[in-house]
């Protein structure tokens, strides 16, 4: 076993490509938990930078291609797989949310699908969607998620099924996928994926032209379904595509393999006497957050994300870093936000203006970098899956590495900033999508616990 060990570490055992940033963490965070060194590059990395990290034996790509367009796609994701390819990984892994909120026009998975599927030569791609880690689950190709402890077919679910951007209006992934693409989407169920010809069937499936969605709605499926995928790898990598469910059913895999050693130990970072945050989120799951952060100690600021967008960003953001010193220099911690629930949010008005998004997000990252540059913070945090991927980009980060899991609450670790500019390099920073995370999160953060 160490034998077959040594040469799957010849060459990377995973590489994927996030579609936003909160969800590359996640697979970052579910690797580095089971032991997997793990780098997450904010692009494809320059020659020295993949140097750097030449000893991780996962490597990962954060995109934004879930806000993007099919044509952003072809251009901009595209070249990214082929990178990704070069570094001929065991699997290479289209990463998406667990929620699959997509459209033929915003996020669209399928084309993803065909884009991977081209660079890698592949007849099929497979899908996993389900993780049960994350309280996601698939059965019968329909997507269920759980919120507030109750779990809800996902066309009902009250976020997602009102999602500002991408509602999911389908629970039927095939159908939802065949939406996207003109390939044949095909679906291994979990009759099929646990029965006593499931082998040949899964071997069937990756002959086949198309998509192959594997249903996981609990420990037997996930491992079945690893299992499987691992089995299918090929010379040059295997292309799949789905949420961090395709790595927790991998580990699951691996383990009972005996390809992983013992789950490493990570010392708890302890508390800082400042955080600062800055939310663009519009969830409920975030909502509550920032109220118990609030009626914790911490100062909250409400930003109007049409102004800091607007004609006068400057003095918008001018006055944003004033409000968040003013709290700082009082030894408060101090969260900045442009929406406080669903009953806040401006999304309507924000697109009626090209590209609003996108820049909010970066307006949001400038005045993070202003307040750690002043302020001298060792610790941050973004919430929002799309402002974390356009936001962080303003900090001068080329990548980031797991300070601190926090299985607990899967999706929203503790990482260390790495790159070239002094007041960020080494930063300690959590990227938390809307969804994510307990009521104390941002608490938690700040204490540096796990728990």
């Amino acid at each position: 076993m160490a034998k077959a060990l040594e040469v799957l570490m010849a060459r990377p055992l995973i590489s994927y490509y996030g579609d936003d940033l909160t969800g590359s963490t996640d697979v970052m965070e579910a690797l580095a938990l089971n032991g997997i060194s793990t780098v997450l590059f904010l692009g494809i990395p320059s020659v020295d930078l993949l140097e750097r990290f030449k000893d991780c034996q996962a490597i990962g790509i954060a995109g934004t291609s879930r806000s993007q367009t099919p044509e952003w796609m072809e251009d901009h994701l595209a070249p990214a797989i082929e990178w990704l390819h070069e570094r001929k990984a065991e699997i290479c892994h289209y990463k998406v949310c667990s929620t699959f909120d997509s459209s033929p026009r915003i996020g669209n998975i399928g084309k993803a699908i065909e884009i991977g599927k081209r660079i890698f030569g592949q007849s099929c791609v497979p899908v996993i969607v389900g993780a049960p880690q994350l309280k996601r689950y698939t059965a019968f190709g329909h997507l269920f998620a759980a919120y507030q402890g109750t779990v809800f077919r996902i066309d009902r679910h009250p976020v997602m099924s009102r999602h500002p951007v991408t509602p999911m209006d389908e629970a039927d992934l095939t159908v939802h996928l065949s939406r996207q693409t003109s390939l044949p989407v095909r679906l291994v169920d979990l009759v099929a994926l646990l029965g006593d010809d499931a082998d040949s069937l899964i071997a069937a499936h990756g002959t086949a032209s198309g998509v192959s969605l594997i249903d996981v709605d609990g420990d037997l499926s996930q491992m079945a379904a690893g299992k499987h995928l691992w089995q299918l790898r090929r010379n040059g990598g295997l292309f799949v595509a789905g949420s961090s469910g395709v790595e927790y059913a991998l580990i699951s895999a691996w383990r009972s393999q005996g390809v992983l050693g013992a789950p490493p130990n990570f010392p708890l970072p302890g508390k800082v006497d400042r955080l600062a945050v800055v939310s663009g989120s519009v969830s409920p799951t975030t909502e509550r957050q920032i109220r118990r952060a609030s009626a914790g100690g911490f100062n909250t600021v409400d930003l109007d994300p049409l102004q800091l967008i607007g004609e006068n960003t400057n003095q918008a953001v001018d006055d944003a870093v004033k409000a968040g010193c003013v709290s700082l220099n009082a030894g408060r911690s101090v969260i900045l936000h442009t929406a406080l629930g669903p009953s806040a949010d401006r999304g309507a008005d924000i697109d009626h203006i090209a590209g609003a998004r996108h820049r909010l997000g970066q307006v949001l990252g400038t005045i993070l970098r202003r307040l750690v540059e002043e302020q001298k913070l060792e610790r941050v945090v973004i919430a929002g899956g799309d402002t974390s991927s356009h936001a962080l980009q303003e900090l001068h980060t080329e990548a980031l590495t797991t300070l601190l899991p926090l299985p607990q609450t899967p999706g929203s670790p503790l990482c260390i900033a790495h790159g070239p500019y002094g007041p960020t390099n080494g930063l300690q920073i959590a990227l938390k999508g809307g969804q994510i995370g307990a009521d104390d999160y941002f608490a938690q953060i700040q204490d540096g616990r796990g728990a």
